[in-house]
């Protein structure tokens, strides 16, 4: 099984500890793991390849688990494109952060986390479920 975890490019490095988490989360139940942002640069000129790259990948994973406690619009997306492909999706916030109505309506599974402990235990908790979904 493969993850594939959206998350804001510009605002990456605040959400580190949490990113890491969650891989190392998924690892305990070998899901790996793929960071669209950690693993490509584009520039501005490059804006079509970026997402037929993203829909490629998106469509190469089981589950997607878009990290929103800082926006992005390109995390919309990739959950929309996402859910049209009929993979899972599971939403996630700190609690502090402000709440994505479309990202958390459009998921089957939501996460709002306290702390990296908090998120983990959460998160535990739906990929322990996904057997069964």
């Amino acid at each position: 099984m493969k993850a594939y975890i959206a998350v804001s490019y510009s605002k990456r490095k605040l959400v580190d500890k949490e990113i890491t988490l969650i891989i190392e989360t998924l690892n305990t139940f070998d899901i790996s793991s793929f960071v669209f942002v950690d693993n490509y640069k584009f520039d501005i000129s490059q804006e079509k390849q970026m997402m037929s790259q993203a829909m490629n990948d998106i469509e190469n994973c089981d589950i997607l688990i878009a990290e929103t406690s800082e926006k992005g619009i390109g995390i919309g997306i990739e959950v929309g494109y996402a859910k049209a492909k009929g993979k899972i999706v599971i939403y996630l916030r700190g609690q502090n952060a402000e709440h994505s109505t479309t990202v958390s309506g459009i998921s089957d599974f939501q996460i709002v986390y306290s702390n990296t402990k908090d998120l983990q235990i959460k998160l535990i908790n739906i990929i322990s479920q996904l057997n069964q979904y």
